[in-house]
C-alpha cells in the first residue's frame, strides 16, 4: 500500500469499485437516537413492521454487531437513472426498483471492497450490511459526513441529491473518523412534506409510516386501507414523489451501474398490460428485482385499487 492514510486508501478503493461517496464514523451507542426510536416504536409509526421492535439493543450500538467494533464506514451507491422510463405511464415504480435487485448488487461491490481490505490491513472483524439488519444506516451516514437527514427521513447530499443507497462495514478497526455533517441545508422548505399525498411526513423529520405508500404497497400484507385509495398516485410498488419534488436532486447525475438498468419490455407495458398482468410476465420483469419482494399478488392488488381512479394524476397534493 501507499504512504497515504488508511483511511483515504478505504476512499479511493471504494470510489474504484464504484461507490460515489464514502465516510467513517467511529463506533458509539447512539443515545440520542435510541431516544428517538423508542418514541417512535411507542407511537407506533411503523406500522406493522413487527421487526423493527427487535434487537433495540443492537440498532443503537454496533458493538453488539461486531466484537469490540471501532468504526463504521459508510458509503454511498448512486442509483439515479438517466433517463426515468414511467414518467408518461399510468402506473408507476421507483427509481431505486427499475433494475436487479440493490441488496444483491450493492453487497457484492462491499465484498470486493472488504477483499481488498483484508489483502491490504490484514484480516480483520466485520460486518456488512445493505439496507438490512439492525442498523441506523441514515444516522451512521450523517455522522461519517455524507449529507443530512432531511425532513422526509432520507440523506440528502449536496451536490449529488439523494437516489443513492446506503451501506455500511462495520469492523474492528480503529479508523479516524470524519466530522460529522453538521448543517441541515432544508431550511425553510417544506416540498416534500406538502407533496406527499397520504400526509406520512410529521414534523421532526418523523415518518408515519402507516400512511406512506412505499409502506402500503411494499410492507404491509393486509389489503391497502379504502382511506388511502385514490390517494396512491398510481405508484404499484414504493414512491419517490417526496425525492422527485426535493431541490437537491437537481443536483443528482445518472449512475454508471448496468444492473440497475429497466428492463427493456418495462417501457413498453401499457395500462392493460398492468391491469393484465400475468404471472410470467411478472416474473420475467422482475426475475431479479427488488419488487420480488411484494410479490405478484400484492402488485395485483395495488394495481387494481386504483385500475379505476379517473384522475391520471391521483387525487392526492402532488
Amino acid at each position: 500500500m501507499s504512504a497515504q492514510p488508511t483511511e483515504q486508501w478505504i476512499k479511493n478503493t471504494a470510489a474504484r469499485i464504484g461507490f460515489m461517496g464514502c465516510g467513517i464514523a467511529a463506533s458509539q451507542l447512539l443515545e440520542v437516537e435510541a431516544k428517538r426510536l423508542e418514541v417512535w416504536l411507542r407511537n407506533g409509526y411503523h406500522g406493522k413492521m413487527s421487526y423493527l421492535e427487535n434487537h433495540f439493543d443492537k440498532r443503537v450500538d454496533p458493538g453488539k454487531l461486531v466484537d469490540n467494533a471501532a468504526s463504521v464506514i459508510s458509503l454511498a451507491y448512486n442509483y439515479a437513472p438517466n433517463n426515468y422510463p414511467m414518467e408518461d405511464h399510468d402506473y408507476k415504480l421507483p427509481r431505486y426498483a427499475l433494475g436487479e435487485d440493490y441488496h444483491f448488487v450493492v453487497k457484492e461491490k462491499l465484498r470486493l471492497l472488504v477483499d481488498e481490505m483484508q489483502s491490504q490491513l490484514g484480516q480483520f472483524a466485520y460486518r456488512i450490511f445493505v439496507d438490512s439488519g439492525p442498523v441506523m444506516e441514515r444516522v451512521w451516514a450523517q455522522k461519517a459526513g455524507l449529507g443530512w437527514i432531511g425532513k422526509h427521513g432520507l440523506l440528502i447530499h449536496k451536490s449529488k441529491g439523494s437516489y443513492f443507497f446506503l451501506a455500511e462495514i462495520i469492523c474492528d478497526i480503529a479508523l479516524q473518523p470524519d466530522p460529522p455533517f453538521s448543517q441541515d441545508h432544508c431550511g425553510t422548505c417544506n416540498k416534500c412534506v406538502e407533496a406527499c399525498p397520504t400526509d406520512a411526513i410529521l414534523p421532526n423529520k418523523t415518518l408515519n409510516a402507516n400512511q406512506c405508500i412505499s409502506y402500503l404497497t411494499i410492507e404491509l400484507k393486509d389489503a391497502i386501507p379504502e382511506s388511502f385509495h385514490g390517494k396512491m398516485n398510481h405508484w404499484i410498488f414504493g414512491c419517490d414523489i417526496c425525492q422527485e419534488v426535493c431541490p437537491w436532486n437537481k443536483f443528482s447525475t445518472p449512475h454508471q451501474e448496468p444492473r440497475f438498468e429497466p428492463h427493456p419490455d418495462l417501457k413498453e407495458m401499457t395500462s392493460a398490460d398492468w391491469n393484465e398482468l400475468t404471472r410470467d410476465t411478472f416474473n420475467n420483469l422482475f426475475k431479479k428485482s427488488a419488487i420480488k419482494r411484494a410479490g405478484y399478488h400484492k402488485l395485483k392488488q395495488t394495481i387494481s385499487i386504483q385500475t379505476h381512479d379517473p384522475d391520471h394524476s391521483g387525487s392526492g397534493k402532488h
